[in-house]
């Protein structure tokens, strides 16, 4: 069995993986050629669509990203199965959202603004999550992770999902998609945390952010196309909403002329929550690999199956 490695991988990484393949031959490239995707029968990482052909001898794709819009579209050969990487990202990415969180309500980003210009200023109140209400759309490993620190710092959180009525611990109350516009005018805080498909596309456009509550802050670390960018600027400017921590946005990557950086009310960031730049993400996603090809070699059940229909893995 041939297992093509894209994802980046050090010792002790492709350690984890050849023990769980023992008798695979193991193909390290991080930049594959056409030949060797096309042989292969495994691969562990996020090989680029347009490299991939329904005619390939491929069996199954390991993403190393949770999101997988990419593969949705028919790439893959028929019986291919696709997995994620859910149970990897929540650590780092519920941090970062944590932490633009608390940069907007406490104005860290305009306080840094005006240090660059040596000024000695005051610039007014703040908001605090204790006793906020915090909207959490999505609450798989990245949402529930975010939600779980939003209630320890004394907020009271509404999970958001697509379906199921099992109330987690660590949501207050539990809300089903449809809900949503109900819902959104109480909350000083939505946080979107959904995958890219096309029932999230453009789900955030005008007409909903208008019902949003005046001086709410918007997190979007789901897909920027899920946030419609000119509708956030207007909310921006009009302080319909008092800020937007961005880390994914549409398009991507934003251009320099676009006039969301020009909104001091937006924490914007390049894609970078997730990602490898938190050692034990990397450590993370290459477990998940190991532990998918164990079971793979061994016929059993993977572990994150995503649904091609929805785009969500399968519960």
């Amino acid at each position: 069995m041939k297992v093509l490695v894209v994802v980046p991988t050090n010792e002790k990484h492709r350690a984890w993986l050849e023990a769980a393949a023992p008798d695979a031959e193991f193909i390290y490239k991080e930049n594959p050629t056409r030949e060797d995707v096309a042989q292969a029968e495994v691969i562990l990482g996020n090989a680029a669509p347009s490299m991939i052909s329904p005619e390939d001898k491929l069996q199954w794709l390991q993403t190393n990203s949770a999101g997988v819009d990419g593969y949705l579209d028919g790439c893959l050969p028929e019986n291919a199965v696709l997995t994620n990487a859910t149970g990897a990202y929540g650590l780092a990415i519920s941090e970062y959202m944590l932490a633009v969180w608390l940069e907007l309500m406490k104005k860290l980003h305009t306080y840094r603004d005006v240090q660059h210009t040596g000024e000695w200023k005051d610039l007014g109140p703040v908001t605090s999550a204790w006793e906020s209400t915090v909207l959490v759309l999505g609450l798989g490993d990245i949402g529930g992770e975010f939600a779980k620190r939003a209630k320890a710092l004394g907020a009271y959180v509404i999970g958001v999902r697509r379906k199921g009525t099992d109330k987690p611990d660590y949501v207050d109350e539990l809300i089903l998609t449809e809900k949503l516009d109900e819902y959104l005018p109480k909350a000083d805080c939505v946080a979107i945390t959904l995958p890219g498909t096309k029932e999230t596309k453009g789900m955030f456009g005008a007409e909903r952010l208008a019902k949003m509550k005046d001086g709410a802050i918007l997190l979007n670390v789901g897909r920027g196309m899920i946030v419609d960018s000119d509708a956030l600027v207007d909310a921006l400017e009009s302080g319909k909403l008092s800020g937007a921590g961005l880390d994914v946005t549409d398009p991507e990557p934003l251009p320099a002329d676009h006039l969301l950086w020009k909104q001091e009310n937006a924490v914007i960031t390049p894609h970078v929550s997730g990602g490898f730049h938190l050692e034990e993400t990397h450590n993370r996603i290459i477990r998940i690999m190991a532990e998918n090809l164990r079971a793979f070699c061994a016929g059993k059940p993977l572990k994150n199956v995503v649904d091609f229909e929805t785009g969500y893995r399968k519960l």
